[in-house]
């Protein structure tokens, strides 16, 4: 694998993606340090979980502190704030990374409007550690977590990365936004090789507390009624985790070049004359809301209630991701089907909980 004795930084290793992303990367020879800080923006017992099931156990952990896995030779983790710039900065620095995953990010659209600094505080200046970071270290290849959210009030599907995004509807999104302008900024000035992945819904085993699929499963076998926003009037382009995840495994050894044919008079919106892109990851092919519902009464084995409501602040009705670019650079094409994603979801969720 050509990941093979190369050091990696995964940051957000105690969140969804992250975790899955450090499970895939065990197979791979890599030596492997995870940093998160830990909030409790939902459940901490579910993210000590799955740091615990990596060999972390979170009675050893102290802030700025390595401890190293239980389970994995290969791996470490260190809880760190990553506003705490100096700290984070010198750490990438002295560990001397081949390759930075960042994964961690201030979560969720509807949070957002009612708790703006939270995005501001972790989103910007948490990024700006991480870059500066990079930068010093010569990292050969940054890639970081953007979000479909980007596309905002962009209507015409499929969405491409070709697309502007300078209509973002929620501060989620726009801090978002900023952070590919912060990638684009640091991959002129200094070179550094950066990668956006605009995530398009992304579910799984191990996912997160506050996301549709989580709330439907639990309300059910709780006979409680779902909340169906926009009265089902919804499209999405669920993205199983396992494509996330092999997506990234393909990007980490290939870091961005520039655009040889960039032209300034016309300039190609997701690249630049400096190292830096930005991709979809999506499975290409949107699900109605209420056919997502139904895989999942059928995984459960039982109907459930829905309680009908108008559109969230903030939301979209549809999102469906063009994946060509990420398809034409490394031969790979998420294809998960909700049947099969959702029946993995529902198993784990059964056993985790006992339900």
């Amino acid at each position: 694998m050509e990941l093979n004795n190369n050091k990696i930084l995964v940051t957000g290793t105690a969140g969804f993606i992250g975790y899955h992303l450090v499970e895939r990367l065990f197979e791979t020879g890599a030596d492997i340090v995870g940093l998160d800080v830990i909030n409790d923006y939902y459940d901490i017992n579910l993210k000590y979980d799955r740091l615990s099931s990596h060999g972390i156990d979170k009675r050893s952990l102290k802030s700025g502190v390595k401890v190293p896995s239980t389970k994995h030779s290969n791996y470490a983790f260190m809880q760190l704030d990553f506003t705490q710039h100096d700290d984070v900065v010198a750490f990438i620095i002295e560990e001397k990374f081949d390759y930075v995953v960042n994964l961690a990010a201030q979560a969720g659209v509807r949070h957002s409007i009612t708790n703006p600094r939270d995005y501001t505080k972790n989103n910007i200046d948490g990024f700006l550690s991480i870059l500066e970071g990079c930068r010093h270290a010569k990292v050969k290849h940054l890639i970081y977590a953007s979000t479909s959210s980007v596309y905002g009030l962009n209507t015409e599907m499929p969405l491409s990365e070709k697309q502007p995004t300078s209509h973002p509807i929620s501060l989620y999104a726009a801090t978002k936004k900023a952070n590919e302008m912060m990638a684009h900024s640091y991959s002129h000035l200094f070179n550094l090789p950066t990668t956006g992945l605009r995530f398009f819904t992304v579910y799984g085993p191990w996912g997160r507390p506050d996301m549709a699929l989580f709330l439907f499963a639990k309300a059910m076998l709780n006979d409680e009624p779902i909340n169906i926003f926009n009265h089902g009037n919804m499209i999405r382009d669920f993205t199983y985790v396992d494509d996330i995840v092999e997506s990234i495994l393909r990007l980490i050894p290939k870091p961005t070049k520039p655009n040889s044919n960039w032209n300034t008079d016309s300039p190609d919106i997701p690249t630049s004359s400096a190292p830096y892109q930005v991709l979809n990851i999506g499975n290409g092919s949107p699900v109605p809301l209420m056919k997502y519902i139904e895989a999942i009464e059928e995984a459960l084995g039982k109907k459930g209630t829905y309680n009908m409501m108008g559109m969230q602040p903030g939301d979209v009705t549809a999102t469906h991701a063009d994946t060509s670019s990420l398809e034409n650079y490394v031969k790979f094409k998420p294809d998960t089907s909700i049947t099969v994603g959702v029946a993995k979801f529902i198993a784990w969720f059964r056993a985790y909980y006992n339900m």
